[in-house]
C-alpha cells in the first residue's frame, strides 16, 4: 500500500511539472517570433550588398566622396547601384571609371524614380528565420512636403495644391522605389500607409525601436499615436517603441529654414541617423553638446536644450525585456558654417551656397543682399556599418577639432570592435542635409533559424 501511494504520488507531482513546462512552453513561444515572421535586422548583422543610389550631380559635388565609399566597401560587400533611367547609368559607369573605381562586379538596376537618398525612400529590408527577404513599404510624401507647402503659402490651398501637382507623377515614382527593389530581390512587401523615411528608423535587431516625434508626427498629422505604434511594430516586428521629442537644431524641417537668428539651413526635421544610434542591443549612442561648449554659438545651446531632454528620456527608457539602456554621449564636431548671400540671380547650373529669397517660408522671410550663416546638417551619426567597416564622416578639414575626431574614433573602435573605421569628407552632401548613412541602404544577409 506504502509503495502504491508513493506511487500515486509521483505520478501526480510528474503530471504538475508537465502541466508547468507545457504553459511555460507555450508563453516562451508567445514571446519568439514565429519563423514566418519578418523583422529588421541590426545594422551591424551581416549584410548580402550595400545599395547606393545616383543623381546627375552638375552642381552637387557629390561624386567624388561617393567613389571613394564605393571602393571602400567593394572588398567587404556586394554593391548595389539603382538609377533613375538607362542614360543615366551609363553616364554613370562612365564617370566612376575616370574617378578610379573598377565598377567590375557592382551591380546595376534601372529603377524609374530613383533619387540619391536611397535610405530614406528605398526598401528597408526585413528578414526571417525561413530565409525570406522582406521590404517595409512606407508612404512617401518628400519629406513632409505637404507641412512644408501650407506654411509656405500660408494655408492657401489654390496655391498648395499647385505647388504639389508639380512634382506628384516624379513623387509617385519615387515612391515606388522601394517596392522595385523589393521585386529585383525576390522580396514580400509589407505595405503601410504610415509615412516615413528610414533614416529615420533606428532597430536593435531584438526588438527596439527608436523613433522621434518630431518627424514621424509632422508627417502623419492624421493619424494617432496609437495607430502609428501599431503599424511600426507590424511591419518593422518589434514590441517597443522609444520617443524622442527633436533632432539637431542643424536638421531643421525642408529647405531652407531659419534655424534661429541669421543661421539657416535645411534637412529632414529630425531623423534619428542624425542624433541617436544603437551601438549594439543595449547600448545607444546620442549626440552630445558639453557645458562649456553650448555658449559659443546659439545652434548649440539649441541642441544642448534638445539632447539633455532626450538623455532624460533614454536614461528612464527600457529595452524589449523592460532592462535598462547604457546611453553614451557623443560629441557632435564643433559647428560649422558658412557666410552665404541671399540672391535672386541663382542660375540652375551653378554651384553655389547662396540663397534665394523664395526658398523660406513667409514668416522666416530673408531680403535680397542678407548675409547669412549657412549651416550644414553636420553630425557623426550619419556613419554606416558593414561587414568589417564603419564608415564616418569627418570634419577636420573644414576646423572641427582633430582631438574631437579621435575621440570620435576610440568611441567606435570600442563600440564596434573589429571593425576597420574609415572617415570621409561628405560635406557636400551635407550641405543638402544628408551624409553617408542617407546615401546608402544595407541588404542583410537570409537567415535560417
Amino acid at each position: 500500500m506504502l509503495m502504491k501511494a508513493i506511487s500515486i504520488k509521483m505520478k501526480h507531482t510528474l503530471f504538475i511539472i508537465s502541466i508547468i513546462a507545457f504553459f511555460y512552453s507555450c508563453s516562451s513561444k508567445e514571446t519568439e517570433l514565429p519563423s514566418e515572421a519578418f523583422y529588421m535586422p541590426a545594422e551591424w548583422e551581416p549584410h548580402e550588398a550595400v545599395w547606393l543610389g545616383w543623381e546627375k550631380d552638375s552642381t552637387q559635388g557629390f561624386h567624388s566622396s561617393i567613389s571613394k565609399i564605393i571602393t571602400t566597401l567593394k572588398p567587404h560587400v556586394t554593391v548595389k547601384i539603382a538609377f533613375d533611367n538607362d542614360s543615366l547609368m551609363q553616364t554613370a559607369i562612365a564617370k566612376l571609371m575616370g574617378l578610379g573605381v573598377d565598377t567590375t562586379g557592382i551591380k546595376m538596376y534601372v529603377m524609374p524614380g530613383e533619387r540619391y537618398w536611397i535610405r530614406d525612400h528605398g526598401a528597408a529590408f526585413l528578414v526571417n528565420g525561413k530565409g525570406e527577404l522582406g521590404v517595409a513599404d512606407f508612404g512617401w510624401d518628400g519629406y513632409g512636403l505637404p507641412a512644408f507647402l501650407d506654411l509656405k503659402y500660408e494655408g492657401n490651398k489654390d496655391s498648395v495644391n499647385a505647388a504639389w501637382n508639380r512634382g506628384k507623377e516624379r513623387r509617385m515614382k519615387t515612391g515606388s522605389v522601394d517596392s522595385l527593389m523589393a521585386v529585383a530581390e525576390g522580396a514580400q512587401i509589407i505595405k503601410t500607409d504610415v509615412v516615413h523615411e528610414g533614416g529615420a528608423i533606428e532597430v536593435n535587431g531584438k526588438g527596439t525601436l527608436i523613433l522621434c516625434e518630431a518627424t514621424v508626427f509632422q508627417r502623419n498629422p492624421n493619424l494617432s499615436k496609437e495607430t502609428i505604434e501599431s503599424e511600426f511594430k507590424r511591419v518593422l516586428g518589434v514590441t517597443n517603441i522609444i520617443w524622442m521629442k527633436e533632432g539637431l537644431a542643424d536638421d531643421p524641417h525642408y529647405f531652407y529654414r531659419r534655424i534661429t537668428g541669421n543661421y539657416v539651413g535645411g534637412g529632414t526635421g529630425g531623423h534619428t541617423d542624425e542624433f541617436v544610434r544603437f551601438a549594439n542591443p543595449t547600448t545607444i549612442l546620442l549626440a552630445w553638446v558639453n557645458e562649456e561648449e553650448k555658449e559659443l554659438d546659439p545652434v548649440s545651446q539649441m541642441n544642448y536644450e534638445r539632447m539633455n531632454e532626450n538623455y532624460q528620456i533614454l536614461k528612464n527608457a527600457k529595452d524589449q525585456d523592460g532592462k535598462p539602456f547604457q546611453v553614451i554621449k557623443v560629441p557632435l564636431p564643433d559647428l560649422i558654417t558658412q557666410k552665404v548671400v541671399v540672391r535672386e540671380d541663382l542660375k540652375k547650373d551653378e554651384f553655389t551656397l547662396d540663397l534665394h529669397p523664395d526658398s523660406f517660408v513667409p514668416s522666416e522671410a530673408v531680403q535680397v543682399g542678407d548675409t547669412l550663416l549657412r549651416v550644414p546638417a553636420a553630425s557623426y551619426f550619419n556613419y554606416l556599418v558593414t561587414n568589417g567597416l564603419v564608415l564616418l564622416p569627418s570634419y577636420t578639414a573644414m576646423g572641427s577639432s582633430k582631438e574631437k575626431q579621435e575621440t570620435i574614433r576610440n568611441i567606435f573602435e570600442q563600440q564596434f570592435p573589429g571593425r576597420k573605421i574609415v572617415f570621409f569628407d561628405v560635406l557636400m552632401q551635407n550641405w543638402q542635409g544628408g551624409g553617408i548613412h542617407c546615401s546608402t541602404q544595407q541588404q542583410p544577409k537570409r537567415i535560417t533559424n
